[in-house]
């Protein structure tokens, strides 16, 4: 099976009680993720978080829908794919 590179981008508000729900979305996609970077601040309710994730199509669409039903959370990305240059993810 093919795997893709994703570049994703998460807006999380209300930080410090969303934090908990994306970190267990996050921790069961691991074994895909090949860079995490975090941007905490305590005195804003507003966190930003990027994974580098090497992905089947499937496995990365499946993390992106739990990560879109948690609320407050918003995602975004740019897929690199083995046959093209890059695409912006489509929504």
């Amino acid at each position: 099976m093919q795997k893709d590179i994703y570049v994703v981008g998460l807006m999380v508000d209300e930080r410090s009680t969303k934090a908990p729900d994306v970190q267990q979305v996050i921790t069961r996609y691991g074994s895909n993720i090949l860079c995490r970077n975090g941007i905490p601040s305590p005195g804003r309710e507003r966190g930003i978080i990027t994974l580098t994730m090497e992905a089947a199509p499937n496995e990365y669409e499946k993390m992106e829908q739990e990560l879109k039903n948690l609320h407050g959370v918003t995602v975004d990305c740019i897929h690199f794919s083995q046959q093209e240059s890059f695409q912006v993810c489509q929504k």
